[in-house]
C-alpha cells in the first residue's frame, strides 16, 4: 500500500493492511446491536451533568445552548440490574431554538461479551419528541474499527419524579472483520 506525505514513514502491519484492503473491497460484516441506556438525570448517582450553557438557556423553551456530558450504564434489558454491557459516554448539546433537538456525540464503550474493549461512535441530531430517532454511526474501535451504519433511538421510559430515563438503542453497523487492529482475535 502506497503512503505519501508526512506519514510516509508510518508502516501498517500486514494484518492492518489486509483489514484496510478488506474494507476497500467491501469485505465487511454486519451486526445488529440492541441494548438500553440507564439515563440518571439527577440525584447522588447522576450520570448526566450540565457542563455549559448559553446566555439564553434559562429562558429558552428548548434549553438552547445547554451542554451536558454523560456516562450512562449500558444494559442488555430495560432493568438496570440486567447484564451490564458497558457505558455510553459523550456530549449532548441542546442545539435547536424551535424544537426539542439535541446534537449528540456518543461513544458506546463495551466492557463485556464478544465486543469487550470495542467502541461504536454515534454523531448527529436527536429530535427528542419523535419516535425512532436516527443517528449516524461514524466510526469505532477494536472489533468496530472504521465502522459505519446507523442507530435508532427511542425513549423506553422516563420517570419525571426521580429524573430517571431508560433509552433503547438498536444499532446496525458494518465493520471490517479479519486481522484489523489489536482486537483481531474477537
Amino acid at each position: 500500500m502506497a503512503m505519501f506525505g508526512a506519514f510516509a514513514n508510518a508502516q501498517m502491519t500486514m494484518l492492518e493492511e489486509q483489514g484496510f484492503g478488506n474494507l476497500c473491497q467491501g469485505n465487511e460484516k454486519v451486526a445488529k446491536l440492541h441494548f438500553y441506556l440507564q439515563d440518571v438525570l439527577g440525584g447522588l448517582n447522576a450520570t448526566v451533568w450540565e457542563v455549559a450553557r448559553s446566555e439564553i438557556t434559562s429562558t429558552s423553551p428548548t434549553s438552547f445552548g445547554q451542554v451536558r456530558v454523560i456516562d450512562d450504564l449500558i444494559t442488555a434489558e430495560p432493568d438496570s440490574t440486567s447484564v451490564k454491557l458497558g457505558r455510553a459516554q459523550g456530549l449532548i448539546t441542546y442545539a435547536d431554538l424551535e424544537n426539542s433537538g439535541l446534537t449528540m456525540n456518543i461513544n458506546f464503550v463495551f466492557t463485556a461479551g464478544i465486543y469487550n474493549e470495542s467502541t461504536v461512535c454515534l454523531l448527529g441530531r436527536n429530535p427528542m419528541s419523535q419516535q425512532n430517532r436516527e443517528l449516524a454511526v461514524v466510526g469505532g474501535t477494536g472489533v468496530f474499527r472504521m465502522a459505519r451504519g446507523y442507530a435508532i433511538s427511542n425513549t423506553y421510559s422516563f420517570d419525571p419524579v426521580t429524573n430517571y430515563g431508560v433509552l433503547e438503542y438498536t444499532i446496525y453497523v458494518a465493520y471490517v472483520e479479519s486481522g484489523f487492529g489489536p482486537l483481531a482475535s474477537h
